[in-house]
């Protein structure tokens, strides 16, 4: 409820930008990718035809709520744009998979999948964004 200053010198660090979005979407009661979704997704990311993967995300993608697909098209086309000038900020999809993908897409109870898991949130959001036009196109 309180007022920003997005003038305060504080916002000149990017990583103070960066860490504020990521604690925002940590916070949430609820990922950006609802719980019950985690595992169609995971399901969909195994798809080894990339076509067809591509096709199941954008189906999965068509059927969030409205205010999660909303403000996931905003998000990733940010994101797309920082992926864009990679040369600069060296912040490729993968890297950006790596530092999202646990944040916005996370399994309900965490299990000894851990490290499996990780390892398909992190491409889902690589495969969001580089194919971000066919998803939400």
């Amino acid at each position: 409820e309180e007022k920003l200053n997005l003038d305060d010198s504080q916002w000149e660090d990017i990583h103070v930008v960066t860490g504020a979005l990521k604690m925002f979407f940590r916070e949430l009661p609820e990922p950006l990718f609802p719980y019950c979704f985690f595992e169609q997704f995971v399901e969909a990311i195994k798809i080894q035809d990339n076509a067809t993967r591509v096709k199941a995300v954008k189906t999965l993608v068509r059927k969030l709520p409205k205010p999660n697909y909303d403000t996931m098209k905003v998000l990733f086309e940010h994101l797309k744009k920082i992926a864009a000038k990679e040369s600069v900020n060296l912040m490729s999809t993968q890297s950006l998979g790596i530092v999202f993908g646990p944040t916005l897409l996370r399994p309900e109870k965490e299990t000894g999948n851990m490290a499996v898991h990780m390892l398909y949130q992190n491409q889902i959001v690589e495969l969001m964004l580089s194919e971000y036009s066919k998803i939400f196109g």
